[in-house]
């Protein structure tokens, strides 16, 4: 059965427009998911709505959104009264500007959407649309409405669809600095740099997705296994702590580990080498302008 769409409406590029249906290109529905239940009776817990002053029960009807703008003090806001903010992106997204997709930093990128056709009326505009921006390499930005709530939205083809991407807004994103401000400047010795860079390079390969496994998602199905059949659930044994020893003779040691398993990794074709080498070549480049 095909996905039930997310999102429909029209894609529009100045006087060209289509219509598209949006469908969340990840999902999380597969992940074990747990049910907090009654040790004593076995049954599920169901939680109750109460005043948080007078202990009680409200009923849904009774219950409306309110802003906080003193202590105990709020604006109260009903549906209706929200949907009189005006949007114009609620069944429209127009795209107002292209820009390259290197200059979105990856902090913006938020959730991803399959866009597809919604019908064949308007299927040649979709594929124009798409191939445009195929052909220009750039990101198309628009606006979107999700439940009342407006967000801008980067657009780019992907293979015979296009991904939506919506973006974090300015004000959602933390400070760097708030974070990295404290850490302080540290020489690094050329030959400690030498044996780091030779580990990566000894690990370097291509992306694989189809090898990642979640080690964490397998271990709790078989703990569930282990737990239906009646076996014994024994505590693992505790991992021994890594002993502190000198920097310059852990890389030493490291890289001498990693020349021994490299056949494990992906080997790189003269190529890639080729291409790791001018991207250090650049980076130098840039660190000594």
């Amino acid at each position: 059965m095909a996905p039930r769409a997310y999102w429909k409406g029209y894609l529009k590029l100045s006087l060209v427009s289509c219509p598209i249906q949006l469908f969340p290109a990840v999902s999380e529905r597969d992940k074990i998911k747990f049910h907090q239940i009654n040790r004593k009776t076995g049954n599920r817990i169901k939680y109750c709505k109460v005043d948080a002053v007078t202990g009680k029960p409200v009923s849904d009807e009774d219950i409306v959104r309110g802003y906080e703008v003193g202590k105990a003090r709020y604006v109260e806001l009903t549906d209706d009264e929200l949907e009189t903010v005006a949007i114009g992106s609620t069944h429209t997204i127009e795209i107002d500007q292209f820009v390259p997709k290197s200059e979105i930093d990856e902090l913006f990128r938020n959730i991803p959407y399959y866009i597809a056709p919604e019908s064949e009326v308007g299927r040649q505009a979709f594929v124009v649309i798409r191939e445009a921006i195929k052909k220009e390499g750039m990101v198309a930005l628009g606006r979107v409405a999700f439940t009342t709530r407006e967000h801008v939205i980067a657009i780019e083809s992907r293979g015979k669809g296009m991904l939506g991407v919506t973006l974090r807004y300015p004000y959602e994103i933390r400070k760097e600095a708030d974070f990295f401000g404290e850490i302080l400047e540290e020489r690094v010795p050329k030959d400690m740099l030498d044996l780091a860079v030779h580990i990566v390079e000894t690990r370097a390969g291509h992306f694989e997705p189809e090898k990642i496994a979640d080690r964490y998602e397998n271990a709790l199905k078989e703990l569930i296994k282990k737990k239906q059949s009646g076996a014994k659930i024994e505590k693992p044994k505790e991992q021994p702590r890594a002993e502190v020893i000198n920097l310059m003779d852990a890389l030493r040691q490291s890289a001498a580990a990693e020349r021994g398993s490299a056949r494990n990794y992906p080997r790189r074709d003269a190529t890639d080498h080729q291409r790791m080498s001018a991207k250090r070549q650049n980076v130098r480049a840039r660190r000594a302008s």
